[in-house]
This record gives structure tokens, sequence and C-alpha cells, in this order.
């Protein structure tokens, strides 16, 4: 019998990197509900080939994924499957948050480097900089776009404790994942986000 994956937690506002092998499958988890968790992933062999949100979402011809859909790296091949979903509405428009999302969005003086800073910081010891990281996969983040205007509204999640998405690996990958740091995000308040692999 193979053991029971161990769980892991990434304490509010941080992030980690860590090795997916191929057909291993990531389990992301919402403990408590409505906490957005950013995700990237990079060729083990070559960390220039990164997860793309325009080349996924041009092949999937819809803004928002789930359950059975492929997501495509810069050079079109399939990085991962999502191949479990409890809340089927997750975000692949918008990058990480960052010192200046703080600076600009929200006037922070002293703005926390969010996701932006929290992955480049994990992901330095892979060889990724941070002219490398691109537009993430933001699981469980809602974002509806309004179909007159193209207006984006960022609204609180809709995962609720519990909820997960799982994804399967099609090649050997670089994971980064956080737990989200914009208040806008994650309706208002910092929670952990855990992960299991399998």
């Amino acid at each position: 019998m193979r053991p029971d994956p161990v769980r892991q937690v990434i304490p509010p506002r941080s992030g980690t990197a860590f090795a997916l092998d191929r057909g291993q499958r990531l389990s992301v988890i919402d403990p408590q509900g409505e906490q957005v968790a950013d995700l990237l992933a990079f060729s083990r062999a070559d960390v220039r080939e990164v997860i793309s949100s325009g080349r996924t979402l041009d092949y999937a011809s819809r803004l928002y994924l789930t359950t059975g859909d492929p997501i495509y790296s810069n050079r079109s091949a399939v990085l991962l499957e999502i191949v479990e979903d409890t809340v089927g509405r997750h975000d692949f428009l918008l990058t990480p948050c960052s010192k200046d999302t703080f600076r600009i969005i929200y006037g922070d003086e002293h703005p926390h480097r969010g996701c932006f800073g929290n992955l480049a910081a994990a992901l330095a010891s892979w060889g990724v900089t941070e002219d490398m990281i691109p537009i993430a996969f933001n699981c469980f983040m809602n974002v509806p776009v309004d179909g007159a205007t193209g207006e984006l509204r960022v609204e609180p999640p809709l995962s609720r404790a519990g909820d997960r998405i799982v994804f399967e690996a099609k090649m050997d990958l670089v994971i980064g994942l956080t737990a989200c740091s914009a208040l806008q995000s994650n309706n208002g308040s910092f929670k952990p986000i855990e992960y299991e692999v399998a």
C-alpha cells in the first residue's frame, strides 16, 4: 500500500516551491475558505518553459477552467491537467500581487512583497528570476468579467473550507505556490493554504 500523502501548510502571506514529478497529483486545498493560492509551473528540464495564461485560454476558448482542462506552457506543451475541482471558479488573468500592486492599487506606503515576491524568493534556488515569473493560475480567485465593458472585478472566492483543486503533472515540473497576500482577493483576511502531493 502507498502511504497517504502528507499535507503541507503554507502560512498566510507566504509561498513555497517544490518538485512535482510527471504523473504525480497536486491537491491545492483551501482549509478555511475564501483564500486564494497563486500557482506557477516550470518545466524542470528547462525553466524557460513556463505556465502560459495566453496559450491556455486561447486553446480553451474560455476564461474559467475546471476539471478536464489542460494547462499549457509558453511552448504549447501540456504541463498540468485539472483532474478534480470542487469550486469551478479560478482566475488566469491577473498577475501575482506585488509591492507595486499594493502601492498602485491600495496606496500602501510600506507594501508587502506579495505573491510575486514570495514566488521569486521560493523559486530562486531553481534558477527562476523575477523577470521569468508570468501570470499565475490563481486557484479559488473569483474575477468576474463584464460581458459588455470587459471590466474586471475581484470578488470573494467561492471556495469553502475543505474545497480543493487537483492537478496531474504531465512532465517533471517545478511548482511555485502561495497563500495570497492581497486583502481584496481573499475577502479581507489572510489564511493558510494546504497542499498534498500523491
